[in-house]
């Protein structure tokens, strides 16, 4: 039963191998001559002038949780819509329950806000 794993373990175990293989050989052919540009921060080719920590609108996070929520959306029906007939009344309401939830999230999204750009 273990021999069915061994395949894969190969693969793991070079897969590791070529990484370190990289890095190491970056480390050791690569040019070592740090000056002061290659040392600072970089950031759009110019100093940054704000605090790093700064809090971000409330909006940036609406808007990615907007991404997350119909990329969701699109990562389920399409496995679903291929498998319709055999799944049945059962996956139709398992689905429209799960777009509802997601009606709700868009909802919330709408009345934060998060749509409307200044």
């Amino acid at each position: 039963m273990l021999d069915n794993y061994l395949p894969i373990l190969i693969f793991i175990g070079v897969g590791i191998g070529v990484g370190v293989a990289m890095t190491v050989a970056g480390l050791i052919l690569s040019p070592h001559r740090p000056d002061r540009e290659k040392n600072s921060p970089y950031e759009c080719g110019f100093e940054a002038f704000e605090d790093a920590r700064m809090k971000f609108d409330v909006r940036f996070y609406l808007v990615s949780i907007l991404f997350i929520i119909f990329d969701l959306e699109i990562a389920f029906l399409f496995p679903w819509a291929v498998v319709m007939e055999q799944i049945g009344l059962s996956g139709l309401i398992a689905m429209g329950v799960f777009l509802a939830l997601l009606v709700v999230g868009f909802i919330y999204e709408w009345k934060k806000g998060a749509l409307e750009w200044e």
